[in-house]
């Protein structure tokens, strides 16, 4: 399965000099019984469709991810009064962010864990246009920050909302500034609970950074792509990079390479890596 801006051109080099083309090519002109084509109206829906048919039929000859399914995202719905944090495989223009992908199923939910121990978001689904009586049991493990039961205004939690977008983008710095001015500003009040919390969080967000710091000149984003080939499979590292540190890094493995360049490893790799949405 694959793509051409002209199909009788990219048809014909199959068909000729097939001394020239790699084993798995050559092999695979000999067993050609029909081709089968659609017209798309633009590179992009062409690149989209191809992509598609691949998920959908695993061909032997085309580089493919292995257990391919679409990667999950961290999603915070913006549009909710008192956002949550979601796990989703479909990200949409829906007014949300959207963080990732990640790997698997596993890997976003390790980022979850850390995530909750330095800002404790509302898991649960609940109205909360009416008071309870009692909060659940995310409350008791300090996985939640109780607005169920009015534990935290409206604007301390968006707040905290904004200062986990912050989080999730690399900018852990701006995160620490805001939460000691805020830890100032309780023990100036005398709120010490308050403060002594926003002093576990500093020192939470503090230890996170110093395990991402790296010795780089990278200014801005980048991912870092990896990859080594062994026989029928290869083996692909992405590492994120955001504001010169490593945030996190996703591991895949490719089947079907077998004769394949490194250089169309890495095409299709990435290609169906950042269309996976």
């Amino acid at each position: 399965i694959g793509k051409a801006a002209n199909l009788r051109n990219r048809a014909r080099s199959y068909f000729s000099n097939t001394d020239k083309l790699p084993p798995k090519l050559r092999r695979m002109t000999t067993r050609v019984a029909d081709i089968d084509f659609y017209i798309t109206g633009s590179e992009d829906e062409a690149l989209i469709l191809e992509l598609n048919l691949i998920k959908r039929h695993h061909p032997y000859y085309n580089v493919r991810l292995k257990d391919d399914k679409s990667f999950p995202y961290l999603k915070i719905d913006l549009n909710e009064d008192w956002p949550r944090v979601q796990i989703t495989r479909r990200p949409e223009g829906d007014g949300s962010r959207y963080f990732g992908p990640f790997a698997s199923s596993r890997s976003i939910r390790q980022a979850l864990r850390v995530i909750k121990d330095i800002f404790p978001f509302r898991p649960c689904s609940r109205n909360l246009n009416r008071a309870m009586s009692r909060p659940c049991l995310e409350y008791d493990l300090h996985n939640c920050s109780g607005p169920c039961i009015g534990a935290i205004t409206r604007e301390e939690y968006l707040g905290a909302i904004k200062q986990l977008i912050l989080f999730l983008e690399g900018k852990q710095e701006v995160v620490v500034r805001q939460l000691e001015d805020r830890m100032k500003q309780a023990a100036e009040t005398m709120e010490y609970e308050k403060a002594a919390r926003l002093r576990d969080q500093v020192k939470a967000v503090r230890e996170v950074v110093r395990w991402q710091r790296m010795a780089t000149t990278v200014q801005g984003e980048q991912d870092v792509i990896a990859f080594a080939q062994d026989k029928d499979q290869a083996y692909v590292q992405v590492f994120f990079i955001r504001s010169g540190k490593l945030i996190g890094r996703e591991s895949f493995t490719l089947q079907g390479t077998r004769y394949e360049e490194p250089r169309q490893i890495m095409t299709s790799f990435v290609k169906y890596f950042y269309n996976s949405a």
